[in-house]
């Protein structure tokens, strides 16, 4: 029986047991081994022994999953010194959870870790929201037909619907009053003053209701009882509790870029000792100085330089370019890059906050955090509408107690407790997100997803447009472009098959371009006698017993090939924005293969769009500057940066913005991370990286640019729409307060009744619903 430990399913947790004299048992699977066994460790003081080098090996990597501690996660962002904040008022910051002061919004970490679990928040309401939904529904049921059905007694319905409706207002809506007290102490009247006051009054008022119905006159006796609005407390807690719900789960998305950029970085990192052995060892356990060896196919483990091999490396999650770079001793590596075929040994430089992945995260953390965010028509009246109303009820109160008529003190507190009925903020609070879920829902069905309202505020109001080349203006994949043939009897097919067959050998994307077309158009390849690659300037090899060289002007210049002939030849493939790669035969240049990476479909007509809605467009690409320029060309875009450094477009943005523009970033690389995150509003690909997607604000799911157009008319729409809904809103609360202030008693002799303003505030609420879905017909 083998003793490698994936034969073996036993998990044996604590520390090294003797089992008898002279042996142990090893840690990971359990089996028993002699004390004096070579493969060995030593941990915390304590000596392990394992029956094989594989149990070694994971034992080193996790020591603490297998002597019973809590394991510890290799990437640990936030250390114990965490800083929480919160999304809409950046400036408040503490060193543990909680709410903020301001707004009562749970506050979040400013950089997010790999292990998190669920928020405690989410799972606290959903925790209340399931268990008290079913008793919200009955109650609701009891108090519409109860009276009609003769389901109770009438004075029995009451104490019924009390019994229903307090676990759901007390204990579900608990956190909401927690909030609304300390909007008070803290002297800033926000959502959760008005929810906490609706609810407390209808709830309350019930109460006493049903315990002392005498106090009421008896032209409130309603159905043999005093009417009561347990079920309007119960449904208003319900619904705030699935409103907090969406909004902590698309909340928690915000952090994912961060996360995806954390996931990066490899868990683990092979050390080559001094004595020439080799140790898998935790990514934290690295230092500058250590050898590393980089196996085909994993990612590089930190910053750093090649001492010994040759190998291409796949730089696209820095440089957004999908052509790796080749390697060789001397060069530098960063950390989370790819390798690809051959194995390379490194020195380690930079470690930890220092590596470029590290420096990018922290860019992208900084860009999400220094967003303002929108403040929106219902937050800026929020303030004053909450202190307004609380002003009205207490003057309706004391109007009533001191000038009405008998009993006038009880008239005041039914009066008042309509008023701030009427005036609950349900409609105000549904105005925008209603407008937005039905946006959000339409969107999606066109392709392009929002992340979050401010995204759909924010994007009507840009006037300038930042793209990146590769992936967003073009497809990202290399093709074949064209080829031509320079020498005497030679023709273009000629120039193909001998390329095509000394590239077979490479793995290049840019190779794979022209084998590809060779064979899509029939050409017999040869296999090539002999094949080496000459780092970033092309491939040699032998072919039919001749000398082969393929590769751009360098390769050619150290053969000694004269290439100048077709120089204007090569020059034109790259005004078209296409690499061009000369073609020798012991030693005549006999031709060129171009490829380039053509541009979407699609592109030409979105640009034009853009420019007719009068929005500046700007290219910014870590291509050559000209090939960037020739690409600009063709799309008759004027303003083009190349060789941008993922950095340099964050700038670019920051610049554009400090001339008081309004910009949007439109890319699809990891590169692109940091000027999304930095833009008004960020625009991923969706045929990109996760990253890009999770720093931005939208994404469009084809990377279809004509996307942003439409998102732009929606964009439109729906804040047209949402305004319509707080004029709705504010328009009933206008009208709907004096009313149930009993303003109009002394002309009619009417008073609105706490039920008429319950129906009121129900109606307000289903209007701006109602209002919102006209959102799913705007032509886009």
């Amino acid at each position: 029986m083998s003793h490698e430990c994936c034969h073996h399913h036993v998990a044996h947790h604590g520390v090294a047991t003797s089992t008898s004299e002279g042996t142990s048992k090893d840690p990971v699977c359990g089996m028993t081994v002699l004390n004096d066994a070579k493969i060995a460790s030593d941990y915390q003081d304590v000596h392990y022994v394992f029956c094989s080098a594989k149990c070694k090996s994971k034992f080193d990597l996790e020591p603490g999953k297998y002597t019973g501690e809590k394991p510890v996660s290799e990437a640990q962002p936030v250390a114990e010194g965490a800083i929480y904040t919160c999304p809409m008022h950046p400036e408040i910051r503490q060193s543990t959870p909680g709410n903020c002061p301001k707004c009562g919004m749970a506050l979040e970490p400013m950089l997010p870790s790999l292990d998190e679990e669920d928020n405690p928040e989410l799972v606290d309401f959903q925790h209340r929201f399931w268990w008290t939904l079913p008793l919200t529904i009955i109650v609701t049921i009891v108090a519409m037909g109860g009276h009609r059905f003769a389901i109770f007694p009438a004075h029995s319905q009451s104490w019924v619907e009390l019994a229903l409706a307090t676990p759901v207002v007390l204990w579900a809506g608990w956190p909401f009053f927690v909030r609304g007290a300390q909007s008070i102490i803290h002297r800033s009247p926000n959502m959760w003053t008005l929810i906490g006051l609706g609810v407390s009054a209808a709830y309350w008022y019930s109460v006493i209701a049903t315990i002392m119905p005498n106090v009421f006159p008896a032209s409130f006796v309603e159905n043999g009882r005093i009417g009561v609005y347990f079920e309007a407390a119960a449904v208003i807690v319900s619904l705030t509790l699935l409103g907090q719900m969406f909004e902590l789960r698309a909340r928690s998305q915000t952090s994912a870029a961060i996360k995806s950029l954390l996931g990066l970085a490899p868990k683990t990192a092979r050390r080559i000792l001094p004595n020439g052995e080799e140790e898998d060892i935790p990514l934290t356990h690295v230092h500058v100085g250590d050898r590393l060896r980089i196996r085909p196919g994993e990612k590089v483990p930190v910053d750093g330089v090649v001492l010994e091999g040759m190998s291409a490396v796949d730089e696209s999650m820095l440089t957004g370019e999908p052509i790796p770079v080749q390697k060789q001793p001397g060069d530098k590596l960063i950390g989370a890059t790819l390798n690809a075929n051959g194995s390379l040994i490194m020195l380690t430089e930079k470690i930890g906050s220092e590596t470029v992945l590290a420096q990018i995260v922290q860019m992208v953390a900084q860009a999400q955090r220094s967003k303002a965010p929108m403040q929106r028509m219902a937050d800026v009246v929020a303030g004053y509408f909450v202190l307004v109303v609380i002003g009205i009820a207490l003057l309706t109160f004391l109007g009533w107690g001191l000038f009405g008529p008998e009993p006038s003190w009880v008239y005041g507190a039914i009066n008042a407790v309509a008023v701030l009925i009427i005036a609950c903020p349900c409609a105000l609070g549904l105005a925008t997100p209603m407008s937005v879920m039905v946006a959000t829902g339409k969107a999606a069905t066109a392709g392009i997803l929002f992340r979050d309202a401010a995204a759909i505020e924010n994007l009507r109001t840009i006037d300038t447009l930042i793209v990146d080349k590769t992936g967003t203006l073009t497809e990202g994949k290399p093709t074949f472009h064209g080829v031509a043939a320079a020498a005497p009897g030679v023709f273009s097919g000629d120039v193909l098959r001998i390329a095509a067959s000394i590239d077979q050998g490479s793995e290049h994307p840019l190779a794979q371009a022209i084998v590809t077309e060779a064979r899509r158009q029939g050409i017999a390849l040869q296999p090539p006698e002999t094949f080496e690659s000459s780092t970033g300037i092309g491939v040699r090899g032998m072919l039919d017993g001749k000398n082969v060289l393929l590769g751009n002007t360098a390769l050619m210049t150290e053969n000694g090939v004269e290439w100048q002939q077709l120089q204007e030849r090569a020059e034109e493939f790259r005004l078209a924005g296409a690499s061009a790669m000369y073609l020798a035969v012991d030693g005549q240049c006999i031709g060129l293969v171009a490829v380039a990476d053509p541009i979407k479909q699609s592109t030409p007509e979105a640009l034009q769009q853009l420019k007719d809605a009068g929005i500046r467009v700007v290219m910014a690409t870590g291509d050559g500057e000209t090939t960037a320029i020739a690409v600009g060309k063709v799309l008759g875009l004027d303003e083009v940066h190349g060789e941008v450094r993922p950095q340099d477009k964050a700038e670019l943005v920051a610049r554009l913005q400090s001339e008081g523009r309004k910009v949007a970033m439109a890319g699809d690389g990891i590169n692109d991370a940091p000027a999304l995150a930095r833009a008004d509003v960020g625009i991923a690909m969706g045929t990109g990286t996760d990253v890009a997607m999770n720093s931005a604000q939208i994404t469009l799911v084809k990377g279809d640019l004509r996307g942003i157009s439409r998102a732009r008319v929606l964009s439109q729409a729906t804040v047209g729409n949402m305004r319509q809904n707080l004029a709705f809103a504010f328009l009933y609360n206008a009208l709907g307060i004096p009313l149930a202030a009993g303003l109009l008693y002394p002309f009619t002799g009417l008073l609105l009744s706490p039920l008429v303003a319950a129906l009121a505030m129900s109606f307000s609420s289903v209007s701006v619903i109602t209002n919102a879905l006209r959102l799913r017909k705007v032509s886009i």
